[in-house]
């Protein structure tokens, strides 16, 4: 990311209130992480094995990818910057329901629902943030905007869920500290709403006034979505190669839960298990940093393509190696590696598929295409956990499923550079 192109856009002040808006609500989105993630897969009264944990990502990702196809259509209706205020707002009036919840130990049905609802709101504000984007940068800035933003945001959520595990200790642990990291992420999203409210209204678009927001209309929109897909080969391919490093990623996830958990270090304390998975946590957010740090540069050196190949292949390599490392030696470094690879790699080809989708699809099916993109990112994410959860011994030793995954990114690599044409 070149630091001229960085001081550029930061100089844009809709890019700064809209920067602002990710920062702040995806570190209240790692707030409300960290505390579901203690509440429910890191509680001691709870040993997870790989089906539990499948059900777990099931309930929090898959569903509510549902709802992307209406956010889509309805950003492409709704003034974008309307819905950035007030689905901030919705989502801390919502958290005060999960604290009533988690207060009386609720984790069953009525808990999902209600997380199932919130996340629900997130989607219009993450669908929304990329579909305003291009709206307050435009031209070579937008490859930069792209890098820095998304990756900014993981980055964000990392540092609230990290923050999540502190407060939580410093008010004593237990449901009551959960309770207080929730007050906190609601007030993040107060916060992340401020800045939207001094742009003006029709300031993030969509640039047409289309009206009548049916059910017809969304399904219609849904279709037209994954035409627009169809008729720019170079984006939809972009989005599959993405769907399929989120199949990779959601069977990382599994084996460094069930690793952590069940066999590394002190298998069954779920204290040191939740340090782990902070450290490997930490490992992926600093790969995707790197990522995005270095992608912009390399694109314009090698092409999007061809970086996305390599990016690719060397997680074909480095994954397998690395949790088959951690397996076999019950030590956390080599897991926190490949983690940290696998970021790497995410956060790259993210960049990259976003900036061609950008490129390729008009902004009045962005908002659609980009909600699409969000399904396809979180459904392969929820398939890679079904696969590696129905494949995987509870202890995370598996040398099949760790190939697996090898063999998936070796072969996205491969596939990519044949069938995308030069971009």
């Amino acid at each position: 990311m070149a630091l001229a192109n960085l001081r550029s856009i930061l100089t844009v002040g809709a890019f700064r209130r809209l920067y602002a808006t990710r920062l702040i609500g995806q570190a209240a989105d790692g707030l409300l992480q960290a505390a579901l993630a203690t509440f429910v897969l890191f509680s001691p009264e709870r040993q997870p094995t790989a089906t539990s944990v499948a059900a777990a990502f099931a309930v929090l990702f898959l569903p509510y990818s549902f709802i992307g196809p209406f956010a889509g259509v309805l950003l492409d209706r709704w003034r974008r910057r309307q819905v950035l205020v007030y689905a901030n707002l919705i989502r801390a009036v919502i958290l005060i329901a999960i604290a009533a919840l988690v207060l009386q130990k609720n984790d069953g049905i009525s808990l999902a629902v209600v997380v199932l609802v919130v996340l629900g709101v997130g989607r219009f504000v993450l669908a929304g943030l990329s579909a305003s984007l291009p709206h307050v940068v435009d031209g070579p800035m937008l490859v930069t905007a792209n890098a820095l933003t998304p990756t900014s945001g993981t980055i964000a959520a990392t540092i609230g869920g990290l923050a999540g595990f502190g407060i939580r200790q410093l008010a004593g642990g237990g449901d009551t500290g959960s309770v207080v990291v929730l007050a906190c992420a609601m007030i993040g999203y107060v916060l992340a709403a401020l800045p939207m409210m001094g742009l003006a209204k029709n300031r993030l678009g969509p640039d047409t006034d289309a009206v009548g927001d049916t059910f017809r209309a969304v399904i219609r929109g849904f279709a037209d979505g994954v035409i627009m897909l169809h008729r720019h080969p170079i984006a939809g391919r972009a989005v599959l190669a993405v769907m399929m490093q989120r199949i990779a990623f959601g069977g990382l996830t599994v084996i460094a839960l069930l690793l952590t958990r069940n066999s590394l270090g002190a298998s069954g304390d779920a204290d040191t298990a939740l340090g782990q998975f902070v450290f490997i946590t930490a490992g992926a957010a600093t790969g995707a940093l790197l990522g995005a740090v270095i992608t912009p540069g390399q694109t314009r050196r090698r092409g999007y393509v061809r970086w996305s190949v390599l990016i690719l292949g060397q997680a074909a390599i480095t994954v397998p190696l690395g949790t088959f490392a951690a397996a076999q030696t019950r030590e956390l470094w080599p897991l926190i590696i490949a983690a940290f690879s696998l970021g790497f790699t995410s956060q790259g080809l993210k960049v990259c598929s976003d900036t061609l989708v950008q490129r390729e699809i008009g902004d009045a099916f962005l908002g659609r295409v980009f909600a699409l993109f969000d399904i396809a990112v979180n459904g392969s994410l929820v398939a890679g956990v079904a696969i590696v959860a129905f494949t995987a011994a509870d202890s995370g030793v598996s040398l099949p499923v760790y190939l697996g995954v090898g063999v998936l990114l070796g072969v996205t690599a491969a596939a990519y550079r044949r069938y995308m044409v030069s971009a």
